[in-house]
């Protein structure tokens, strides 16, 4: 039985934030900074040498939420809590027809919101039913072959990927999980993320590192161009052999291949409509101070580098692996939007709706889980990517914070994030294990 909650929705309505980009040292914050409508633009000639700072760990305390915490979102935009007592709500996907979907990481369970439904409790909190049970660590969500009329939902767990013979608006799967691919390595970073392309060919599957920057992985292969002629250049070996990438596959499993390496851990995946590119948002390496390196969020080019472990943001090279891959340095790819380093981006969703204001669509959002490794607590909201004309600008804004309590109290965590049929935003979080619908009641 999902757990009720007894605190009703709130509408919070944010002062505006001047529209003023923070650059450069400034746009280095913390959570007292943070607040709705705050926009930050991290550029690569802005980041400190390694080791400018000692390596900090400061994890958080995970406290119950108070009766007055509600999440900030800017002017104009309701915030109401959904749904409460899981255990792990992580990734969220919207299928075409408008059922939502929760994978609840820490149960193993699969749970859908279907569309239309009202199933409110006696606290005015939405119901799901339960999709499947038994997937260990469960994370990834796709719908597919076709997109937009789907015969199966695909799930990821940190060894394989299944599937479920489906037919929208049904709350239960048409027969047994079908496994499609079962070898991929797990351990390390093991959440999966999934999506799939506009024409339904190819199955995307984030794949993170085992390591936290691959020392000790082994003596480099004999034959290195061998090596990565079977796989792409820049893969890893080792421990980390099939790791730190985004892999293909057709939709039944087959056919296998590297679409890009370098990705340290790809956490969160998604399509964007306007290009059909697969955008990744990427939990970099620790160790080397509270502002290196960068996390990121950055559509994935095929044949794509992006560095770890021996470089990251663009051609900057790890002082732990100097010299091992000079051949390197100049295809390593710069990604498209860096943010504030140790926050931990884990999911993204394009915005595509027409509830929020025109200037929102084809923008991001971007989940922001929080991480140990600063001094100064950052991360622990939900952020928006300003895109211009689809492209990304660099710039990212505060949308929703008020996670934090204090230096070191968080209530919070978000991790997934949807946009639902009507145009509201979605967004789980597991340290208070509450879903949040963000809706706009502004002109």
């Amino acid at each position: 039985m999902i757990r009720t909650a007894t605190l009703l929705a709130v509408l919070i309505v944010s002062p505006a934030a001047s529209a003023q980009v923070l650059t450069g040292p400034q746009a280095l914050g913390d959570w007292q900074t943070d607040r709705p409508g705050v926009q930050r633009k991290i550029a690569p000639g802005d980041l400190p040498a390694p080791y400018a700072s000692r390596s900090a760990s400061n994890p958080t305390r995970q406290v119950r939420r108070p009766a007055n915490a509600i999440p900030q979102a800017p002017a104009g935009f309701e915030v109401k809590l959904y749904a409460q007592g899981f255990e792990g709500p992580r990734a969220l996907r919207t299928a075409p027809n408008g059922d939502v979907f929760v994978a609840e990481t820490w149960r193993g369970r699969i749970l859908v919101f279907p569309a239309g439904a009202n199933r409110p409790n006696l606290q005015g909190l939405q119901q799901p039913e339960v999709f499947t049970t038994g997937l260990n660590s469960v994370f990834g969500l796709a719908f597919g072959p076709s997109p937009e009329k789907p015969e199966y939902l695909y799930a990821a767990v940190p060894t394989g990927v299944v599937r479920y013979r489906w037919r929208p608006g049904e709350t239960k799967p048409q027969g047994p999980a079908q496994w499609i691919v079962r070898d991929i390595p797990g351990g390390g970073h093991g959440m999966r993320d999934l999506a799939m392309s506009p024409d339904g060919k190819t199955l995307f599957v984030s794949v993170g590192s085992l390591s936290n920057v691959a020392q000790g992985t082994g003596d480099r292969p004999r034959d290195l161009a061998g090596f990565e002629a079977t796989r792409a250049p820049g893969a890893a070996w080792g421990q980390e052999d099939g790791r730190a990438a985004l892999l293909a596959f057709d939709p039944d499993g087959g056919g296998r291949r590297f679409l890009a390496t370098g990705l340290r851990n790809c956490s969160g995946l998604a399509i964007q409509p306007a290009t059909g590119l697969p955008w990744c948002v990427v939990n970099e390496r620790d160790g080397l101070g509270d502002d290196l390196p960068p996390d990121y969020a950055t559509s994935v080019k095929s044949g794509g580098f992006y560095g770890w472990p021996w470089y990251y943001t663009g051609a900057n090279e790890d002082p732990r692996h100097k010299g091992a891959r000079p051949d390197l340095r100049e295809r390593a790819l710069t990604p498209d939007v860096l943010l504030q380093p140790h926050s931990a981006p884990l999911g993204i969703t394009f915005y595509d709706g027409e509830m929020f204001p025109k200037d929102y669509r084809g923008d991001a959002f971007v989940t922001l889980h929080g991480s140990w490794n600063r001094a100064k607590r950052t991360g622990y909201k939900v952020v928006r990517l300003r895109l211009e004309n689809g492209k990304p600008a660099g710039v990212y804004e505060d949308f929703l914070t008020g996670f934090v309590l204090d230096d070191a109290s968080v209530w919070g965590r978000p991790v997934g994030v949807t946009v639902m049929k009507d145009g509201s935003l979605l967004v789980s979080e597991d340290a208070g294990n509450t879903i949040w619908r963000v809706s706009y009641a502004g002109k």
